[in-house]
């Protein structure tokens, strides 16, 4: 994930900003998070790499009615904690584990049903 000087530059940038929060609201294909966020798609390709590259956003392929593939990108950000202890800056990223999340909400579902 790299250490926290690096995590804030990636924050700092308002088009990486714009990405996480569009595709917080579900998966999203480059050419949506472009209109969304209004940005070129060389732009939102940069950024959804490096995104990727620090952990904080997702990536799967959907196949469409006609058999076309796409890929789309999903925000597995949570949260984050900045703490300044001891003239130190330390930031602590929580990220969704999509699988046991997933798993979690299907067994909830299963005993409700019951």
């Amino acid at each position: 994930m790299g250490d926290s000087s690096d995590m804030f530059q990636v924050l700092a940038d308002d088009y990486a900003r714009r990405i996480l929060v569009a595709a917080d609201d579900g998966p999203m294909t480059a050419k949506a998070l472009s209109d969304a966020c209004d940005a070129s798609l060389a732009t939102v390709y940069r950024r959804v790499s490096t995104l990727q590259d620090h952990g904080l956003l997702d990536e799967r392929t959907s196949i469409d009615s006609d058999g076309t593939h796409r890929r789309e990108f999903e925000t597995v950000l949570e949260g984050l904690h900045v703490d300044l202890s001891e003239g130190e800056f330390t930031l602590t990223v929580d990220t969704c584990d999509t699988l046991a999340d997933n798993f979690t909400e299907l067994w909830d579902d299963m005993r409700v049903s019951r």
